[in-house]
């Protein structure tokens, strides 16, 4: 299956790399909740999104999970860049977060484009300077924020991601994103209920 990177999609490309990326990469459709990368295993392929989002996780041994950001449309996972880079083992999980596709090329690829294209440096370090700020900031909400603040922020992310402010998810999925109990999750949402910044509905959070 074919796929066009248009200018819109990737601004910063130069017509010869975007090229490239369409010849040598695979498209491929994912439906919500398709897990992408696994932990702890080889990088052989580098997604780029090029419609829907994924979220990308990190788990814990005891099986707790957080969420550390979304990859949105004309934009890769950093963590498989550089673990590719590196013939490495990937450190996250990336699950689609909604029907997505995805242009996926072989890992080999980034040290050779690095090596050709200026543009393509520039690319991989706008994706990691995004990246690293965003968690930091999570790193920022751990520490300094309460954990009905985080829950906020939460949904908040979840809805910018998705373009709308009625969340389709459940307290137990919140919970596990961001590492706490489904009993805190459901406790801190009836109060932000109460303080009228949210609607509580079945596996359904309207944000007002």
């Amino acid at each position: 299956m074919s796929v066009s990177i248009s200018k819109d999609l990737i601004p910063a490309l130069s017509n010869e790399l975007r090229r490239e990326l369409q010849d040598s990469g695979t498209l491929r459709l994912f439906k919500p909740g398709d897990i992408i990368l696994k932990e702890n295993t080889n990088i052989r392929a580098i997604p780029i999104v090029i419609s829907g989002s994924l979220k990308v996780m990190r788990e814990e041994a005891d099986g707790r999970e957080i969420l550390l950001y979304y990859i949105n449309p004309g934009e890769s996972c950093i963590m498989s860049l550089f673990g590719g880079l590196h013939n490495g083992t990937s450190l996250v999980k990336a699950i689609a977060e909604e029907d997505t596709e995805i242009l996926m090329f072989p890992v080999n690829k980034v040290g050779e484009w690095i090596r050709k294209y200026p543009d393509w440096i520039d690319f991989i370090l706008f994706l990691y300077h995004k990246r690293f700020e965003e968690l930091i900031e999570i790193v920022d909400e751990m520490a300094f924020q309460k954990t009905d603040e985080r829950v906020l922020s939460w949904l908040r992310k979840k809805a910018s991601n998705n373009h709308s402010n009625d969340i389709l998810t459940t307290h137990q999925q919140i919970a596990s994103e961001l590492g706490t109990s489904r009993e805190v999750v459901s406790r801190l949402l009836k109060q932000l209920e109460k303080e009228g910044l949210i609607e509580l509905h079945r596996n359904k959070i309207s944000l007002k």
